[in-house]
């Protein structure tokens, strides 16, 4: 990493300031639970992984990017904001490779797991929320599989991106559900998930 990483207090202020959407806000929130857990298994830092999963959709709302421009609206316009306040370049680097229409490679592991892990982390609360008991304890992850093939459930969830995802960090689709369960279970009320 080239800088020091930013404190989690500065990013939420900046996450907040930028998204009203409470759903937006918990997809970014599990995205940084699912990257504080990765980063450890990657010889990393876990706050400094936390915070550009945290902000890696911070300007979704602002510029939502329809047309999905390479270079114009989410996640160009985030991140030339980040780089005007010192945001360390791997980050910015992960955050741009995050959504494939960029065409910024991914590299580094900070930026394939963001992008191994953003889309999951949507389907998986997804699939915690259609089941009888909101949560993720009982979710499983051939249930997780099943789902992916449905195309009319959570349509929104690139499937492409997820199985990319999963071969870009070199492990098969269900262990990295697996573990993204694992990752997720233990903050699933913060997500609003479960019985609290």
């Amino acid at each position: 990493m080239d800088g020091a990483p930013w404190p989690r207090e500065r990013a939420w202020q900046l996450m907040t300031e930028w998204t009203a959407s409470p759903a937006l806000r918990v997809h970014m929130h599990a995205v940084e639970l699912a990257m504080r857990h990765f980063a450890p298994q990657h010889g990393a830092d876990p706050e400094w992984w936390g915070v550009v999963g945290l902000l890696h959709d911070f300007d979704y709302e602002r510029y939502p990017n329809n047309d999905q421009a390479a270079d114009a609206e989410h996640p160009s316009e985030g991140v030339r904001h980040l780089r005007s306040l010192g945001f360390p370049e791997e980050g910015c680097d992960a955050i741009l490779g995050h959504a494939a229409f960029t065409g910024v490679p991914r590299h580094s592991p900070l930026a394939k797991v963001l992008f191994a892990v953003d889309e999951l982390a949507g389907f998986l609360v997804a699939c915690a929320l259609v089941r009888p008991s909101k949560s993720l304890a009982d979710l499983e992850a051939p249930s997780v599989l099943k789902k992916l093939k449905d195309k009319g459930f959570a349509r929104g969830v690139s499937r492409d991106d997820v199985r990319l995802g999963a071969e870009e960090l070199g492990v098969p689709l269900d262990a990295l559900i697996r573990e993204m369960l694992s990752a997720l279970r233990p903050h699933e009320h913060a997500l609003g998930l479960g019985t609290p």
